[in-house]
């Protein structure tokens, strides 16, 4: 099979956290002959699996490479410290990095926050993953700071979490190589952005189907009525009418 005969497919990459149920679900409706596959990725490694060709585009924390990638943002997480659920912080609707001082602040290798400075206490080893925290914040050891779709995604019964007003955010964007922006890549741009299928702006799936033409009948155009005729039948007086104001029919009037 030569590279011209293999079918069309496009494959989106996803870090964790990010739901790509709702894009996937148009994307068939209006692709439905073109497969779409998810490639599930770290986030650290989302840039080299675009880059490589292992996906066409992906959701990716921000930032990334601008001399590479094209990117959309598409929203900002929420950040929240995940505790176990007698923790202080468990009784408070939100807290700020400085109520978080006086404990062991949990840094995972695969941290996607931009910390300036860290709050707490520093552990005495990094965990390699953010799912490795979780289970150290469930055993007692410390706490974790992440974005609130992390922390939804590897929830637990004997955790919750509050958000953190003053800690970094992360944002989700859509994102591609910019040297690859196939016509794939085009009509998923066009979906995340919210185009119909008939927008002027990105490709059109399929070309809209012709208005069937108004035909005049067979012989040219429709006969007039002949010259005196009105109504069904010519001359003839409409049921219940009668031509002058006497013809109206009721019962005689009694002479005085």
């Amino acid at each position: 099979m030569t590279g011209s005969d293999v079918p069309p497919s496009f494959r989106l990459a996803y870090v964790p956290g990010v739901t790509p149920a709702k894009w996937v679900r148009i994307w068939q409706e209006r692709l439905p002959g073109i497969p779409l596959t998810l490639v599930a990725v770290a986030a650290a490694e989302a840039a080299g699996v675009l880059r490589d060709g292992g996906a066409d585009a992906g959701f990716v924390r921000l930032p990334v490479d601008r001399t590479t990638f094209s990117a959309i943002p598409l929203y900002t997480e929420t950040t929240v410290v995940v505790v176990p659920k007698d923790h202080l912080v468990a009784a408070a609707d939100e807290v700020s990095a400085e109520d978080l001082a006086d404990d062991i602040v949990l840094h995972p290798l695969d941290d996607t926050l931009d910390w300036e400075t860290l709050p707490g206490r520093p552990a005495n080893e990094r965990p390699a993953t953010t799912a490795d925290a979780i289970e150290l914040v469930a055993a007692g050891v410390g706490v974790l700071v992440v974005p609130q779709s992390l922390a939804r995604l590897h929830h637990r019964r004997d955790l919750t979490y509050r958000p953190v007003t003053d800690a970094p955010e992360s944002r989700v964007a859509l994102s591609w190589p910019e040297d690859a922006t196939t016509d794939l890549v085009e009509d998923f741009i066009g979906i995340v952005r919210g185009r119909t299928v008939n927008s002027t702006r990105g490709r059109t799936t399929a070309p809209a189907e012709p208005k069937p033409s108004k035909r005049a009948p067979a012989g040219g155009a429709r006969r007039q009525p002949a010259a005196g005729k009105t109504g069904k039948t010519a001359g003839k007086t409409p049921r219940g009418g009668g031509g002058a104001k006497g013809g109206k029919r009721g019962k005689p009037r009694r002479r005085s």
